[in-house]
């Protein structure tokens, strides 16, 4: 079973540059490939959580290069849960961009890197759930950030690439930061092998350990946007194609929240910084939520949402207990699957009405009964409604601060309190522009072809046809409409009938987030015994180091 381990990093990589020696050759081929390793990988991930379950952490040594000197992955509950959700929402994205693809004819103009980008993506996330030391945690987060970076500017409009230069500016700030607090621990541990660290970092002095939290800490902060180093978020990922920004805003953030967990409970232990991540969570849930209620763009409240919810993730962290850790891991896969969801249902709004843009929305509820359906779950999952997920997520969180009993604590149960009504709030304001009320003057028509200032003038491989196969006309988009290009970076064609893999992998989508609700009672005892050997610490010391 420990043979399989690397199987979720190796795969994708190897397709990708099977994909990449094709070149332009067998598209549909490609396609097909894609989805199945992606398969595979989400096969090969429940496969990894049931047995780390069963039989406890499993590793495997690179090489057979025993640590310090080999690369060693390990997949214990955490990482083999959080493999499980990313690689299931990962599939379903990529389901969802082969639907774009097709809304977007890129049969007649190729983008032959996004599929290769996305697959390096995947590989990237893999390689951090798993990374036994800080060296491969490092070169995840590079595999992710070299990806990212192609994914955010694929198209190569202005807008795109000013938004993934800001985002490589920040990752590249953080990616520094990791390897100088690499270089240090080194220097005073000898290792970067997690399982020896555990034991040495225990015995440096105080001062020094708690220098080292505080620069990891920084660092994953800002890979998790947490406030207030979450200022890059919201102009990078609303740029991006939907599927681009779905799999951004509900997966690489929580990769930033894994490491906090990793390194907090296996590292550092004592809870001596426990206060400040209260802090934090207690900032990023109110200025992330009141940006929120401020945003008339759907794309942007997203993103201001998700910025909010990262605040319970960080709460958790920050009470540092078995029933705090155990709520904050099925809030880390509530999210990541919710967040997701609402991501690409904003793609479906606006390959119907060609934007995002609230105040230009309306009547959906009744003119697209099935967009406001797939709406509406995830939105009321989000914002903490019962039985729903997002409410076992929550309540678990405040419980955890209640028995916890200090100022603090207190402090973060009423902000979770608040932050889930105002969440409640918006949902219900989107609804209610968006969905319920009469659609406003101006509205697209089917077939129209919204140009965005970015659009060349020439040729743009349009021969006018929309998707249902009639005659579309070209206009210059309204003022004040936020207008989104699709796959290619070219402007898109409405269409009230979007390409059923789009609409498909939406529906999966929500029925996933429906399925933690439907298995609350296995989730939590899962996440309850995750967070306990998290604690513990002993079984995945014993499983890397033998002993």
């Amino acid at each position: 079973m420990n043979a399989l381990v690397p199987l979720p990093v190796l795969l994708p990589l190897c397709v990708t540059g099977l994909e990449l020696a094709l070149g332009p050759r067998l598209r549909r081929f490609k396609r097909l490939v894609s989805l199945a390793v992606l398969g595979a990988v989400c096969a090969l991930s429940v496969t990894l959580m049931i047995a780390a379950d069963r039989h406890g952490p499993l590793h495997v040594d690179l090489g057979d290069f025993a640590p310090p000197l080999g690369v060693t992955l390990v997949a214990d509950r955490l990482a083999g849960l959080m493999l499980t959700v990313s690689s299931a929402i990962t599939l379903l994205v990529h389901l969802y961009s082969l639907g774009q693809g097709m809304a977007d004819r890129d049969e007649r103009t190729p983008v032959g890197v996004f599929h290769p980008a996305y697959l390096i993506l995947v590989a990237g996330v893999s390689c951090t759930f798993l990374a036994g030391d800080l060296v491969n945690l490092y070169v995840g987060f590079e595999i992710m950030l070299v990806a990212s970076y192609v994914l955010l500017t694929i198209g190569g409009t202005a807008t795109r690439v000013r938004a993934g230069s800001t985002y490589v500016i920040v990752s590249l700030f953080s990616s520094t930061l990791f390897l100088v607090a690499i270089a240090m621990t080194y220097a005073v541990a000898g290792t970067v092998n997690f399982a020896q660290l555990a034991g040495r970092l225990q015995e440096i002095p105080l001062g020094v350990r708690t220098l080292l939290e505080a620069m990891l800490l920084t660092v994953f902060a800002i890979k998790a946007a947490v406030f207030p180093l979450a200022a890059w978020l919201p102009d990078s990922y609303p740029t991006a194609p939907a599927p681009v920004t779905a799999v951004f805003a509900g997966l690489l953030t929580k990769v930033g929240v894994y490491a906090m967990l990793r390194t907090q409970t296996l590292l550092f232990p004592g809870h001596r910084l426990g206060d400040l991540l209260m802090l934090a969570a207690l900032a990023s849930m109110a200025v992330g939520i009141l940006g929120a209620v401020a945003q008339t763009d759907l794309k942007r409240v997203l993103t201001f949402t998700l910025i909010s919810h990262i605040g319970y993730m960080v709460f958790g962290i920050g009470l540092a207990g078995r029933a705090a850790l155990g709520a904050a891991i099925v809030y880390v896969a509530h999210h990541i699957t919710v967040q997701t969801t609402l991501f690409l249902v904003a793609g479906l709004i606006e390959r119907r009405d060609g934007t995002t843009e609230l105040t230009r929305l309306g009547g959906l509820a009744r003119s697209a009964p099935l967009l406001a359906v797939l709406f509406f779950v995830p939105a009321m999952n989000l914002a903490g409604i019962p039985p729903l997920s997002g409410f076992i997520g929550k309540l678990g969180l405040m419980r955890a601060g209640v028995d916890h009993g200090g100022a603090w604590a207190w402090t973060l149960v009423a902000g979770s309190a608040a932050t889930s009504l105002l969440t409640l709030y918006v949902m219900a304001k989107v609804w209610n522009l968006a969905f319920w009320r009469q659609a406003p003057p101006g509205t697209e028509e089917e077939g129209v072809v919204l140009e965005s200032e970015e659009d060349d003038d020439g040729d743009d491989g349009d021969d006018g046809d929309t998707e249902s196969g009639g005659t579309g006309s070209r206009r210059p988009a309204p003022a004040g409409a936020v207008v989104t290009a699709g796959l290619l970076g070219r402007s898109i064609t409405t269409t009230r009938h979007p390409p059923w893999p789009m609409v498909t992998a939406t529906c999966a989508a929500v029925a996933l987030g429906l399925l933690y609700t439907v298995l609350g009672g296995p989730l939590t005892t899962f996440t309850d015994h995750a967070a306990a050997e998290l604690i513990a610490r002993t079984p995945y010391i014993e499983a890397v180091l033998g002993r």
